[in-house]
């Protein structure tokens, strides 16, 4: 289970059974019900609260303090640690309530919700637990605190520790006091021994390891898919409509997100994925990939609404299901090959790629080369039209590419000729059809071959290794997407109307890829300052969304955001100096 909790300590997001599930806690959507769809402990007369993370977790503490001098401290985990030889991860929440200071008395507010905010769970309840009516399965809340206290939302004094396991409707076993403890001390353990397996660059080192704890929580251990955030429906911008359902593995940011991890060398995580997308192969049998399927590899996202949720900051409606689903994006062929083909080269994997692999990986390349100058609706997932997207059709040429060097790896010659023989066509397709103009007249390379518009995907040229940052055609198109689309600081994706109109809010990513392509340029000093800059506009969690307003600096759009976490651990790595400067 994920949790997004406040800086009061309320959990205001968590969905059952799993990511994509019933948002059980969705005060963060629900307009001006706040005390609804929340796990809160109200500290009475509170005047402030603060925050931290325990090093190298993602467990929680918040310290709330009343203006008598009184104060607790609440920790807050989702236990994760091997156990019988599996992981234990339940759908569970566990927290302890500490007095720190003073007499402090508090309320628990616990309501969640079922059926995306239609009414409040029903419950029962014994001596020491009591069982919230969620769904097909109850949730049951364990704990040594007074049932009776919480049933009726008194106030109550605080003496000594105090212990909720929120979790399966199961009796909890054992002594529940030094369970919870065990459990806090062993998923403490497991999460600190697992940051310690991480390449971290020299510099940003904190910033880094919170992106890739983060980006780890959003994999569904289970299937190994990829979330690309853990919310829905948080605008892009105020009032804008631009609310989508992002509780789902779009092969893309998975795509980046492992790019990102495998670079910390966090190959647990790739493996997991790889799994994921062998049965999304499989399931495929060598024709159309989506561009995104659930985190179980479910197809079908219909899109609805969820009529009892009034928005992020009333601002609906609040979607669940992603059309996108049914959209032709021809860049996921090249995003499946690109991580799958570490499988072949990487000896430290516990599953080596084979032969039969490459057979299957071959299939996508067919589908890569097959479609690389077909219109889709692009990396943007525009709705209303498709264009040959430029992204895309270099996306196909890195996948026969990377397909080539794997032939040549396997001593299969005559394929690898093939593939490159294939990559080159594309290559000088996409110079022919995408660019317009001359370096010396102001010419660049356009996001579609029917248009001379620019977008920001124009920046990840450089990354495919499709062309030098030094040459002149990336040149002059990096100068034109800086006149075009760069706000001050921060980067538009493209600044012309789409379905919804022009862009309002700068696209966090893009914004790092400018970061990128500066520093590739020979521009490293400015590129330190926007990444600095991007660092200062982090939660206090240390954590983007997807979106942020370039004028005021407020974030927008659903959160963590995937790709932005991204963007700050690959521009660390490339900005940070080398630990041999101290050492």
């Amino acid at each position: 289970m994920s949790a997004l909790v406040d800086e009061r300590a309320g959990i205001v997001w968590g969905c059952i059974p799993r990511v994509d599930g019933d948002p059980v806690f969705c005060s963060l959507l629900n307009g001006e019900k706040q005390d609804e769809g929340v796990w809160r402990f109200e500290l009475e007369g509170q005047v402030s609260s603060s925050q931290e993370y325990i090093r190298n977790t993602p467990n929680l503490v918040t310290r709330l303090t009343a203006e008598d001098g009184s104060a607790v401290e609440i920790l807050d985990f989702c236990p994760r640690y091997e156990r019988s030889g599996r992981m234990y991860r339940p759908v569970a929440v566990v927290r302890i309530v500490r007095p720190i200071a003073g007499s402090p008395r508090i309320r628990v507010r616990l309501k969640p919700m079922r059926d995306y905010g239609a009414e409040v769970a029903g419950r029962t309840n014994g001596t020491n637990h009591i069982r919230y009516l969620v769904g097909r399965q109850a949730l049951r809340l364990s704990t040594d605190a007074p049932v009776g206290y919480i049933l009726e939302e008194r106030t109550f004094r605080i003496e000594d520790d105090t212990h909720f396991f929120l979790g399966p409707d199961e009796p909890f076993v054992g002594n529940l006091r030094e369970e919870v403890r065990r459990m806090e001390q062993l998923t403490r353990k497991y999460w600190q021994h697992w940051v310690r397996g991480l390449a971290t660059p020299l510099e940003w080192q904190d910033e880094v390891i919170r992106c890739a704890i983060t980006l780890k929580l959003c994999q569904h251990e289970e299937t190994g898919a990829i979330v690309a955030a853990l919310t829905t429906s948080i605008p892009e911008a105020p009032g804008s409509e631009r609310n989508w359902d992002y509780r789902y593995c779009w092969i893309r940011d998975s795509y980046y997100t492992v790019q990102a991890l495998n670079r910390l060398g966090a190959l647990d995580v790739l493996e997991k994925y790889l799994g994921y997308l062998r049965n999304i192969i499989d399931q495929a049998k060598g024709g159309h990939i989506q561009p995104l399927y659930s985190v179980m590899g479910v197809a079908e996202l219909e899109e609805g609404f969820a009529e009892n949720l009034a928005g992020y900051r009333g601002m609906g409606p609040v979607r669940v299901g992603n059309e996108a689903y049914k959209q032709i994006q021809h860049d996921c062929y090249g995003q499946i090959v690109l991580p799958t083909v570490q499988g072949f080269f990487d000896k430290r994997l516990l599953r080596l790629a084979d032969e039969t692999d490459f057979a299957s990986l071959e299939e996508v390349g067919e589908m890569a080369w097959n479609m690389y100058d077909q219109p889709d609706a692009g990396l943007w997932e525009f709705r209303t039209r498709q264009e040959v997207h430029t992204y895309s059709a270099v996306m196909s040429w890195a996948a026969c590419d990377r397909l080539a060097n794997v032939a040549g790896f396997l001593g299969k010659t005559d394929r690898q000729q093939l593939w490159q023989g294939r990559a080159d066509t594309i290559k000088q397709r996409v110079l022919a059809d995408a660019w317009t103009g001359n370096g010396g007249d102001g010419g660049h390379f356009t996001a579609s071959f029917e248009s001379d518009y620019l977008d920001a995907s124009l920046l990840q040229l450089i990354e495919l290794r499709f062309i030098d940052p030094q040459d002149p055609k990336f040149v002059s198109t990096f100068e034109q997407l800086e006149k075009a689309l760069r706000r001050g600081e921060h980067m538009l994706r493209y600044a012309a109307e789409d379905d919804f109109g022009k862009p309002e809010t700068a696209f966090n990513i893009c914004t790092f890829w400018l970061i990128e392509a500066l520093a590739l340029s020979d521009r490293k000093d400015e590129a330190r300052h926007l990444f600095q800059a991007m660092l200062r506009h982090r939660t206090k969690s240390g954590l983007l969304s997807e979106d942020l307003d370039f004028e005021s600096g407020e974030l927008w759009g659903n959160f963590p955001q995937t790709y932005s976490l991204v963007g700050i651990i690959n521009c660390a790595g490339l900005l940070s100096k080398s630990w041999n400067t101290v050492r």
